[in-house]
């Protein structure tokens, strides 16, 4: 359900640092966040890219050759700490979106399922009931990140209604894709979430680019992190280059659809909660003037064709499954995923089908 017009819903864009390579000890913090932001009356939550378990921040400091040892053994650790959606890893933070009544968006690592051992850089949006109500994989990681993540695909450019409004999230360059910004921009998003590593003039000027483009609530969710945050027996800490101690000043913001004005942030050099009132009624009035999905554009002369299929590496068929077990569900904590039911399902009756 998105919020009822003229109805304004805080927001809080969230600018602190993981605990680095420590799944665990950063979901408690991220729950930590999410029960201070409650408490300030936000509605919803948005964390900055990869915040579970942490930007791989040696990207762009380590080379290859040289430095392969100590990569090989920064990989591993990341991979160890990654978040595998299919074991619930963010259970106690779906329990905490639910518990307080609220939306959280959060960038995480996710763990391959099939071979176990490629990650993606994936943004969640959990909703006020605990289940994900979307996961996106960024599309193409930049420059060296292509050590890091694999590429994603198209099955998680979707905007979902929220209580926010309709909220939908591209992470960090993607934000530079035209295309992609598209693709939310005419599934009506209201409040468009992006969670980065990028940071500085340049980028706050593209969020508010994005924010009056698209006639959206933009928020830029960066990652602010100094050496002192990351843990002293990491290999090749040495070799990271700072600023007055930054790895990233953050410079979360929050913009209105009104000509891209900023309401809150930048935040600089420093953490804490950006917060602002929110009304997606506001989306509606802004875009009387220039709807690029919509009156403003010319479906006539452009078209764009976006391939929504998963790409899964492996299908197994011909083989006669085991009784299908769909275990009950309890509302109280839900399932990973909202449709995890009917896909079990599918899956048996196809595999069913494909065995006769």
């Amino acid at each position: 359900m998105s919020a009822p017009a003229g109805e304004s819903h805080r927001v809080a864009v969230v600018q602190h640092p993981p605990v680095l390579l420590d799944r665990d000890a950063t979901i408690a913090r991220a729950v930590k966040f999410v029960e201070e932001a409650a408490r300030q009356g936000a509605k919803l939550i948005a964390f900055p890219e990869t915040f579970i378990p942490g930007y791989p921040l040696w990207v762009g400091h380590l080379r290859g050759f040289e430095h392969r040892a100590f990569l090989d053994t920064l990989y591993g650790r990341l991979l160890d700490n990654a978040v595998d959606l299919s074991a619930d890893h963010l259970r106690p933070l779906r329990e905490s979106a639910r518990r307080h009544g609220v939306t959280v968006v959060c960038g995480i690592d996710e763990r391959d399922t099939f071979s176990r051992g490629t990650i993606y850089n994936t943004v969640v949006i959990i909703g006020p009931d605990g289940a994900i109500a979307n996961r996106h994989r960024k599309l193409v990681p930049t420059d060296g990140e292509r050590t890091v993540w694999a590429p994603g695909d198209g099955s998680g450019l979707r905007v979902v209604d929220s209580p926010s409004g309709r909220l939908g999230a591209l992470i960090c360059w993607e934000n530079y894709m035209p295309l992609a910004r598209y693709t939310l921009f005419a599934q009506g998003v209201e409040v468009y979430v992006a969670p980065t590593w990028a940071f500085g003039d340049r980028w706050v000027a593209s969020m508010r680019h994005i924010a009056f483009e698209g006639r959206c609530w933009v928020l830029g969710c960066g990652s602010a992190v100094h050496i002192d945050d990351v843990p002293a027996d990491l290999p090749g800490r040495s070799e990271l280059k700072t600023k007055d101690g930054w790895l990233n000043t953050g410079d979360s913001v929050i913009v209105s659809p009104i000509d891209g004005t900023v309401v809150a942030g930048p935040l600089r050099a420093d953490r804490g909660i950006l917060y602002a009132d929110c009304d997606p009624a506001v989306v509606g009035g802004a875009r009387r003037r220039l709807d690029v999905a919509g009156h403003y554009g010319r479906p006539d002369v452009f078209t764009l064709r976006v391939n929504r299929a998963g790409r899964d590496p492996i299908a197994f068929v011909g083989e006669r499954p085991a009784a299908a077990v769909v275990p009950d569900r309890d509302p109280a904590t839900d399932v990973i995923m909202g449709d995890a039911r009917e896909g079990c399902e599918s899956l048996a009756e196809s595999a069913r089908l494909e065995s006769v």
